[in-house]
């Protein structure tokens, strides 16, 4: 590993050490997988549907993180401003970059954990039956995707205030709206008014159209693209911002 490295490598071992300081880190996991089992039993409809698969639990995965991504990314920065200590973050001498891709890595890496420790219910419904193995793999990808696309969406909102919970509220907005552009109801309410590129572009936006895509085995290069191209300018606009406000 180059030493250009590892400036960001000890912010995101820093970051992740501090998600598990405070039981918060406990009981986000234990929210996330007691909701997770709930969807996929209960809510889903396992037992009753006959079939042995996880696409109840990927169905409501993007409503899960919904709340639960924003829960995780609204400290990113606004703790940081709150307490101060983003001043002694940016004055480093490391690029500010490199601070918040370790930000970001670290509250994505949280993520995966919970993300990962879902797979007893994948045991579970192979145990039960015989699973499509490859559309569960494609259906955990496309979940981490998509939580790595909100936190990034949410960091960004985080650079901008230092108030928790405005940014947990903004963030959760922001993404259910960039979860329901393709929505048919908000398209054809677009298509009354705005130019076809303008609905085709929203509608190219939406996070569930490309979610859902992934989530049924079709590894299509436009939809991982959607995600990493989103995510990385996402985490780019986020240092921006934060050179932004240091600067004025």
């Amino acid at each position: 590993m180059t030493g250009g490295m590892q400036p960001w490598r000890a912010i995101f071992r820093r970051e992740f050490r501090s998600y598990f300081a405070t039981p918060l880190a406990a009981v986000f996991l234990v929210v996330f997988l007691f909701l997770a089992g709930i969807f996929t039993f209960s809510l889903g409809g396992l037992y009753e549907r006959g079939q042995a698969d996880l696409r109840p639990f990927f169905d409501f995965a993007p409503w899960l993180l919904l709340f639960l991504a924003p829960a995780v990314s609204m400290r990113l920065w606004a703790e940081e401003r709150r307490l101060g200590t983003i001043e002694v973050l940016t004055t480093l001498p490391l690029p500010l970059w490199q601070a918040v891709l370790g930000k970001f890595l670290a509250a994505w890496a949280f993520s995966v954990v919970a993300i990962v420790l879902t797979v007893p219910l994948w045991m579970t419904v192979s145990w039960l039956g015989d699973p499509d193995q490859g559309m569960i793999i494609a259906g955990y990808v496309a979940t981490a995707l998509m939580a790595g696309l909100f936190l990034a969406l949410g960091g960004v909102v985080s650079a901008l205030t230092k108030n928790q919970v405005i940014a947990f509220v903004v963030t959760v907005v922001a993404c259910f709206l960039l979860m329901v552009s393709g929505f048919p109801v908000v398209l054809d309410f677009l298509r009354g008014w705005a130019l076809p590129g303008v609905v085709d572009a929203v509608a190219s936006l939406s996070t569930l159209t490309h979610f859902t895509s992934l989530m049924r085995g079709v590894l299509d290069l436009r939809d991982i693209a959607y995600f990493v191209v989103g995510i990385a300018a996402l985490v780019l606009a986020t240092a921006f911002l934060i050179d932004w406000k240091k600067s004025a």
